[in-house]
């Protein structure tokens, strides 16, 4: 039983370590690609404004446009990566048979439900 438990714990290490691991990767990817794509854009802007293909207004603009597009897609990616985590971490918790802050709720409703009914009864006896 006890290597079962050891073994169990060292997938769950190995397989958490990798996890975080691959996310940690994926966030920092994600934060260095948005820095370098809004250097990109503004000086991409910058170069149409210089040579007066656009007003600096427009360009402005253009650029704040652009970020508050990829705000969003960041934001939305990032919603994503929570989820998963979320996922991943209550499959762990299964895995190490841990009760989830859902599970423990729902059973301390049913303490309290059932704490009211001897109350009852008690009164009733």
């Amino acid at each position: 039983m006890t290597e079962k438990i050891e073994v169990l714990e060292e997938e769950i290490t190995e397989e958490g370590s990798t996890f975080i691991g691959g996310v940690r990767r994926v966030l920092m990817a994600g934060i260095g690609a948005f820095a370098l794509a809004q250097e990109e854009v503004e000086d991409f802007v910058n170069k149409l404004i210089e040579r007066g293909e656009i007003a600096e207004k427009d360009g402005r603009k253009l650029v704040n446009d652009i970020l508050e597009r990829r705000k969003g897609k960041t934001q939305e990616t990032t919603k994503r990566v929570e989820n998963e985590l979320e996922k991943r971490f209550e499959s762990l918790l299964d895995k190490m048979n841990i009760p989830t802050k859902n599970d423990i709720e729902a059973l301390t409703a049913k303490v309290t439900e059932l704490s009211k009914k001897v109350d009852e009864l008690k009164k009733n006896m």
